[in-house]
């Protein structure tokens, strides 16, 4: 009876749908900072001449120069992908764990298997999430320099992309750091996550009996691990996903780039703004994962 009641239950429906709902959380409370990020990542610094001299002048001079709304430039890309990504995100999750056997004594799956589980999710949304990331990183920063953007939004974007460089070269630009950034990544995110669940859960209860206080801790601590993985091939990314066509040969050409021209700790050019938007986004992507899964338990219980 015991052994029974310890047996994981994962349902990959309710997880894709549950996880389409995390994801739209997640962009509403992060999208701002990720935009200051992105502003960062992207600056090239000429000796002392900086457009933005840290987050915070970033931030006020987005505010300053394009208004509250300059901070969600670009958010129309991840509102309109982030449901099927995260749907497919932790889809890919519940099937990376149900692929694996979990532990006959507690019935709970291992450090190391959860890792994998996490890892499966990063394959499955890479080759969603490259082309998405290209629009959004060029929105994001195309009112930087002044003047009149070159793009309208994000469909005339992607044809422009489409047009000028093609798929491969133009909208899958930026695919191989995406893999690295994206597959160990959620290995950490979903790794943390879990024990940090394990760890706040009070003895005789069951992780699913968590709070939402503590949800957010769980998944706030998570965001934050996955953005300390994360960010040195985040910042190759976004340097690959914007410079001019013909700029930079391979992923190997721009980080030789980087640190002979910026340095080594221009891998961590925004990191503070990835940190502080770390934690609120993840913990409100999780929370509403959690809170949308077991919605659907009540509603559908055997669905």
């Amino acid at each position: 009876m015991s052994k029974e009641k310890a047996k994981p239950k994962i349902s990959l429906s309710k997880n894709l749908l549950a996880g389409g709902f995390g994801g739209v959380c997640l962009v509403f409370a992060g999208h701002p900072l990720d935009t200051i990020k992105v502003r960062l990542q992207t600056q090239v610094t000429s000796g002392d001449a900086r457009l933005y001299k840290g987050t915070f002048d970033c931030c006020k001079k987005i505010l300053m120069k394009e208004g509250v709304f300059g901070l969600y430039k670009g958010m129309a890309t991840p509102i309109l992908g982030v449901t099927p990504i995260y749907a497919v995100c932790f889809f890919g999750y519940g099937l990376g764990l149900k692929l694996q056997r979990p532990n006959q004594s507690n019935g709970q799956y291992g450090a190391n298997q959860l890792f994998i589980g996490g890892m499966v999710s990063g394959a499955m949304t890479m080759l969603l999430v490259a082309p998405g990331e290209r629009i959004k990183c060029l929105l994001q920063i195309q009112q930087a320099a002044g003047g009149k953007g070159k793009y309208a939004g994000p469909v005339d974007c992607a044809k422009q992309i489409a047009r000028e460089s093609g798929l491969s070269k133009g909208l899958f630009r930026g695919t191989v750091a995406t893999f690295l950034r994206d597959v160990p990544g959620n290995g950490v995110y979903f790794l943390t996550y879990e024990l940090m669940k394990r760890a706040l859960t009070p003895e005789g209860k069951s992780t699913s009996d968590l709070g939402v206080g503590r949800t957010l801790l769980a998944g706030g601590t998570a965001g934050i691990m996955n953005c300390v993985y994360a960010f040195p091939p985040d910042t190759l990314k976004s340097r690959t996903q914007t410079a001019p066509v013909g700029k930079y040969r391979n992923l190997r050409h721009v980080f030789i780039s980087l640190y002979k021209e910026e340095g080594l700790m221009s891998l961590y050019k925004g990191f503070s703004a990835g940190i502080i938007r770390a934690f609120p986004a993840n913990a409100a992507c999780l929370c509403g994962f959690e809170l949308a899964l077991r919605f659907l338990n009540w509603v559908a219980p055997g669905f």
